[in-house]
């Protein structure tokens, strides 16, 4: 938002340099980002003076050409060759002396030099109005009045002041700040000063020749809706003290009417719109919605649907205006206009902010109306308007002012407490103090004890409503920085739950990060079509567009769309982690899971000279899960194959009947949704069930063992539907003192062996902690091995 530094001192005095109340502003909650010197002509008439034209002949050399003599108040006059067919003797006129700048309407700048034109010196420039920036007229020299004072600066008679302007980055709740008026009132109690409003006296009903009855049909979407007309009206060009406010602060001046609405909404914080009021078909106006789909044509000349929930400004048969949001194309005021209806009315910020969401609709009025307006000021603004449109264009008010508005917003009510006020601060700031910085935010205080205050909180403070609210306006008013220090902290010593959350998923993505995975961060909010349990699906009230309108069931989908977003980019290659939380209404319960995604894609191997590029596969994501997994200290769960719709195909890690991590391929028709052609891998974890486990863990050391390892081998025939998991469990039950691991080393299917049987090789580790292993112990061992897979997995061994 910007704020010019010279209107703000219709509002407030300020006596503070432009560098100086950029601090101030900030340390009382409006951070200002930049603050930039414009002025109001390029240039700012630099170097120009105002001089006088002694005498004036003709140049010896060139018919159109004079040569001058021409005083600027010094010691020695200046003998300046020109060409303009209007310069004479005893004129006072603009001189460009040497070394001045000069900054055209068109063309480059460039820099004045003594020189000879056609052999006569030349110390200077005679100025036309376009040369110097004053005017677009190159039908000659300007000529001042006589009166003229020569040798004073050009920039003090043409009275052109430097400005300033402070970007502001105004944060949502501060709609109270919107303006000139709302940054004055800061500074004003900052200052302990009082600000001004606009003087209104002026204003008079002329007649009531053209009054144009008002119909609020949708009094929640419109509580407040004020209004009156101006007839015999001269829509032309702003004066240049009001083009000039526009364009300090980034405005495009348009004509005196429209410039004046633009002029009170940067100044007042209200929007208003101008009609032409010979364009309302039927002499009336509705407040209403309109069927879902109507056509209408804003004033960038683009034809919008309306949807049944926009709030419109009609006429008795079409739309004129999207209600706080934008006009239309063909009830606007133009250069023909002499009758203007002028509206100044207060619009509910959700229906606005959804409109103007829906529409894809950024404007200076929707921008306040989002983050609430006053709606005790449109009466204030609207005379305020009516005023300067009669001064700049002409024109008699020819209504009353018509003001809908049958139930009146109160100020919020409620107490607060001087001590509570003090505790949240860290400071004892006197009661007396406290009061007179609430009262000048024109919040009204009526001590009710020595210790509270009753409160009334106008409409304008949108975001007060609580006691840490008053405490807030309180603390940035009086100045964050004259809170001092402590000298002495007081703290406690907590016990904190084992595991540390906090320093377990650092663990686990510092490792990640080491095997070359890249974290990444994908929003909560996610687009329903992603959802495949609508019926549990977390629904945004107010969504910001239909691609975010609810929470997020699972982490793949925004996870696929930063895959889309790096392939699209060239980089197609990679592997990403996340930490997050998946969103459910279950039972009508709201639920929050939090979760650890893994996701590969690509190559995991570039091309390189002596070895091709390798794509990445399950096998490459497994090694990554069971890294984690280890990792975390667990070590006994159970594998089955993986049966879900959100997996192509894969596996799962449980123990009991809580799964701890689901891996394997996405589905075609998630990746076709966000348009990723390559396979990718991924993994979900249920990282607050993996808490649960190492919570449990307990760290043993032990020595390592003395004693030797041996490895046996054995190959069998079992059927088909015999896994490895199941090989191996029925392994550990056998000797859980001997046996320490259990590797598959081959695998064979084919034509060779029975049909519906498949081949298992398998490693054994043998080791006793407390003893070298003898032949005898380790033959039994095996025996029994044999056994067990013959009797419990129907396996046939192989010699």
């Amino acid at each position: 938002m910007k704020i010019s530094y010279n209107w703000l001192k219709q509002f407030v005095q300020i006596d503070k340099t432009p560098q100086e109340l950029s601090l101030i502003l900030t340390n009382v909650g409006l951070e200002v980002e930049s603050v930039d010197k414009v002025q109001a002509v390029i240039g700012g008439l630099e170097g120009l003076v105002i001089g006088e034209v002694l005498t004036c002949i003709q140049h010896p050399n060139a018919d159109r050409l004079r040569v001058t003599t021409v005083s600027v108040g010094g010691v020695e006059n200046l003998q300046i060759v020109c060409g303009a067919p209007n310069v004479a003797a005893g004129q006072k006129v603009v001189v460009a002396t040497v070394g001045t700048t000069v900054y055209p309407l068109e063309g480059e700048p460039f820099k004045i030099k003594e020189s000879k034109i056609r052999g006569e010196v030349s110390q200077g420039m005679i100025c036309a109005e376009d040369e110097i920036g004053l005017g677009k007229s190159h039908d000659g020299i300007m000529i001042l009045p006589a009166d003229t004072q020569v040798g004073i600066l050009a920039k003090e008679y043409f009275q052109l002041a430097d400005d300033y302007v402070f970007e502001i980055g105004l944060t949502p709740n501060r709609a109270d700040a919107a303006s000139h008026l709302g940054v004055a009132r800061d500074l004003a109690a900052y200052f302990r000063s009082e600000f001004e409003m606009p003087d209104l006296s002026a204003f008079n009903v002329d007649n009531e020749n053209l009054i144009i009855p008002v119909e609020v049909k949708d009094l929640d979407a419109c509580p407040r809706y004020s209004s009156l007309t101006i007839a015999g009206v001269r829509v032309g060009d702003s004066p240049d003290w009001l083009k000039d406010k526009l364009k300090v602060i980034g405005l495009r001046p348009i004509n005196n009417v429209v410039d004046v609405t633009n002029y009170v909404l940067h100044g007042l914080g209200q929007p208003l719109h101008a009609f032409d009021a010979d364009k309302i078909t039927g002499g009336k106006v509705l407040v209403k919605k309109v069927a879902e789909g109507t056509p209408f044509v804003t004033l960038d000349d683009v034809e919008r649907k309306l949807s049944a929930d926009d709030l419109m400004i009609c006429n008795a048969k079409t739309p004129m205006c999207i209600a706080g949001v934008f006009g239309g194309k063909t009830s606007g005021v133009d250069a023909n206009t002499t009758n203007v209806f002028l509206e100044s009315a207060y619009f509910n910020s959700v229906s606005v902010r959804k409109t103007a969401k829906r529409h894809g609709l950024k404007t200076d009025a929707s921008f306040r109306f989002e983050r609430g307006t006053d709606p005790e000021i449109t009466v204030t603004a609207l005379k305020y308007a009516a005023i300067l449109i009669k001064e700049l264009a002409g024109g008699e008010i020819s209504s009353p002012v018509s003001d809908v508005y049958p139930t009146h917003i109160k100020p919020f009510e409620f107490e607060v407490s001087f001590t509570n006020i003090n505790k949240l601060i860290g400071a004892n700031i006197p009661p007396v103090e406290i009061k007179h910085i609430i009262t000048a935010l024109g919040i009204s205080a009526t001590n009710t004890s020595d210790d509270t205050l009753a409160l009334r909180v106008p409409s304008f403070k949108v975001d007060v409503t609580r006691e840490c609210d008053i405490t807030e306006e309180v603390l940035r008013i009086y100045g964050y920085n004259n809170i001092a220090i402590p000298t002495k902290i007081n703290a406690s010593l907590s016990n904190s739950s084992r595991p540390d959350k906090e320093n377990t998923q650092n663990v686990i993505a510092d490792m990640l990060t080491a095997n070359g995975f890249a974290e990444i961060w994908c929003n909560s909010l996610t687009k329903s079509a992603y959802s495949k349990n609508l019926d549990q699906a977390v629904f945004i009230l107010n969504p910001l567009s239909s691609d975010l309108n609810v929470m997020r069931q699972s982490m793949l989908m925004p996870a696929l769309e930063s895959v889309a977003y790096n392939q699209n980019r060239k980089n197609a290659d990679v592997k990403f982690y996340e930490y997050g939380k998946t969103y459910h209404l279950i039972n009508e319960q709201y639920i929050e899971r939090p979760r650890l995604l893994l996701l590969v894609s690509g190559a995991t191997q570039s091309e390189q000279w002596n070895q091709h590029t390798k794509s990445a596969t399950f096998y490459n994501l497994k090694a990554a899960v069971d890294a984690v997994i280890s990792r975390l200290g667990i070590t006994t769960y159970q594998t089955d194959v993986l049966e879900d719709e959100n997996f192509a195909y894969g596996i799962r890690y449980f123990r009991g009947d809580k799964t701890l991590v689901s891996f394997g391929a996405a589905t075609k028709a998630d990746r076709k949704q966000v348009d990723v052609h390559a396979e990718v891998f991924y993994a979900d974890f249920d990282w607050a069930g993996l808490l649960d486990i190492v919570k449990k863990n307990k760290i043993v050391n032990k020595d390592v063992s003395k004693y030797p390892q041996v490895r046996r081998d054995l190959s069998m025939l079992v059927d088909k539907d015999v896994t490895f998991d199941a090989l191996k469990g029925i392994a550990f039950k056998t000797d859980k003192k001997l046996i320490k691991e259990v590797g598959v080393f081959d695998v064979y299917e084919g034509d060779k062996l029975p049909e519906g049987k498949k081949s298992y090789a398998l490693n054994f580790i043998l080791q006793d902690e407390e003893q070298t292993l003898t032949d005898k112990q380790i033959e039994n061992t095996v025996q029994k091995l044999i056994a067990n897979f013959t009797q419990q997995a129907g396996a046939e061994i192989r010699k």
